[in-house]
């Protein structure tokens, strides 16, 4: 009897660890998760540079032209290098070889450019009669190169073209938070502009 009591206790030892090491796995598959994104404070100032037209950035953008065409100086970029993203903004004096109608012709078919690709283009007007600026924003949904356009005019002298890109790969679910943080700061950016 007495070679009895260490099997039995062996036996009630396997069972417990038996019972208790058998829970169900789950090995349904999981959604894609994406890195929590912590955003800076939204604060601005104002860009000092030498175009007929001056308005806020966030602090934590830069305002550059390098590698832009020489001939045409006044044609920026501001980088977001937090969000790897960068705002292309190209300036036009309204002549008669850059009308408006050109102009706001050549910025819906960059816009449109995006289509294959778009899930859908929603434009709404801008317009801020105090600082004589008016202009449309171009919202493209979907996996496109980019995602927020617009120009901006006071519809004799000034026209100011704006498309947001990141250097990504397309992305809308991926990059939609941080979309809809630049565009508030864009929002800021158009809400500012002064035409001098």
């Amino acid at each position: 009897m007495g070679n009895l009591e260490p099997v039995k206790y062996s036996f009630i030892l396997a069972f417990i660890l038996l019972i208790t090491s058998c829970g169900q796995a789950d090995y349904s598959p999981k959604p894609r998760g994406y890195f929590r994104i912590n955003f800076p404070e939204k604060s601005y100032h104002q860009i000092p540079n030498g175009c007929p037209f001056q308005f806020e950035i966030p602090d934590y953008a830069s305002y550059n032209d390098e590698g832009i065409n020489q001939q045409h100086p006044c044609w920026k970029n501001i980088d977001f290098p937090a969000f790897n993203a960068r705002l292309h903004l190209s300036y036009f004096p309204i002549s008669k070889e850059s009308t408006l109608a050109q102009l706001t012709e050549d910025a819906r078919t960059f816009a449109f450019k995006h289509s294959t690709k778009a899930t859908a283009i929603d434009q709404s007007k801008i317009s801020i009669p105090e600082h004589k600026v008016h202009g449309l924003q171009y919202i493209i949904g979907g996996n496109t190169a980019s995602n927020y356009q617009f120009y901006l005019t006071d519809s004799s002298k000034h026209y100011l073209r704006g498309a947001l890109y990141f250097n990504e790969k397309p992305q809308l679910d991926s990059i939609q938070p941080v979309l809809e943080f630049i565009k508030a700061d864009i929002k800021q950016l158009i809400h500012s502009l002064e035409w001098k």
